[in-house]
């Protein structure tokens, strides 16, 4: 199958990126960061979630954030919404899509949401069937479809069970995530080729997180299937609080490189997604974890020195 000619990014930094950071940023820093990565060309941004602060204090300013963004027509904000009364909360804010989640390890499923995979996609129906009702797009993040930091190895009839699971309560997208990021690509491959089985192509992405370093391979493998949707992170923000060591997903400065040398069409504009991930880490005090930002970062301050 020939690559894609033309590739959607989701940019989760503003969620799954700042939401286990132990330092308090600020709504308006949240805000800011949306508003620079829509401005980059960034169609899919993962704003918030709608959680209670008491298990995810970053985010108890939900609402705040959603109220203050500025739309602009043809972004897609999407927020995660753990159950009805997550989902009921998020309602006011005018979410265009909302993010449910389940795992294909029973272990992390106990550990994340204190509660097996088929409760779990319990709990999730009723949001399913609220959110379709109000015409709200619902896509479904499955975490651990590799691997998991208490089971090891994840079969991919797990996943498999999985995704049809989430088929079954009507979630109409679903992300095939390697959440602590020990997937090589064969096994993404086999990840994805599980889910496939329950859902079209077109309704499939990938989630990396780059722990191993295999991100970037992981993400050509799927756009060797075809794949041609994806989850990244500006400045590649985050990581994984139920497992230790895990970085966060892959940066979407490093993704956009890499497509754009392919001949692959984002629609994003590279210099100003760097500039944003720039903004993010200064705040945050530390180094972007982007290794094309460093790189690109570093050539312009030569050129500036060399023009003084």
């Amino acid at each position: 199958m020939p690559y894609p000619s033309r590739v959607k990014l989701v940019d989760v930094g503003p969620r799954d990126g700042l939401q286990n950071e132990k330092q308090t940023v600020p709504a308006a820093v949240k805000i800011e960061l949306v508003h620079r990565l829509q401005a980059a060309g960034l169609r899919e941004i993962e704003v918030t979630s709608f959680v209670s602060p008491k298990w995810v204090p970053q985010m108890g300013d939900n609402a705040e954030v959603m109220a203050g963004i500025e739309r602009q027509p043809g972004v897609r904000y999407s927020v995660l919404t753990p159950n009805l009364r997550g989902f009921e909360s998020a309602l006011a804010s005018r979410p265009d899509e909302i993010v449910v989640f389940g795992a294909a390890s029973e272990a992390f499923s106990q550990r994340n949401i204190n509660c097996s995979i088929a409760e779990s996609i319990e709990r999730f129906a009723p949001v399913v069937e609220a959110a379709r009702g109000a015409g709200i797009y619902v896509r479904g993040a499955m975490s651990c479809t590799v691997g998991c930091p208490y089971e090891g190895e994840i079969a991919p009839e797990r996943v498999a069970y999985l995704a049809g699971l989430m088929k079954g309560i009507g979630v109409q997208h679903v992300g095939v995530a390697d959440t602590i990021g020990v997937g090589t690509p064969l096994k993404v491959q086999r990840a994805l080729e599980a889910t496939l089985a329950h859902f079209a192509l077109d309704d499939v992405s990938g989630h990396f997180h780059d722990t191993y370093g295999q991100a970037l391979a992981n993400t050509l493998a799927s756009l060797e299937m075809g794949v041609w949707q994806y989850d990244t992170s500006v400045a590649g923000l985050g990581g994984c609080p139920y497992a230790k060591g895990a970085t966060g997903n892959v940066a979407t400065e490093d993704v956009v490189y890499m497509l754009h040398g392919m001949g692959i069409e984002t629609g994003i504009d590279l210099d100003a997604l760097i500039d944003a991930g720039q903004y993010i880490s200064d705040f945050l005090g530390r180094p972007t974890q982007s290794r094309v930002a460093k790189a690109l970062l570093a050539k312009r301050e030569a050129s500036v020195c060399d023009a003084v």
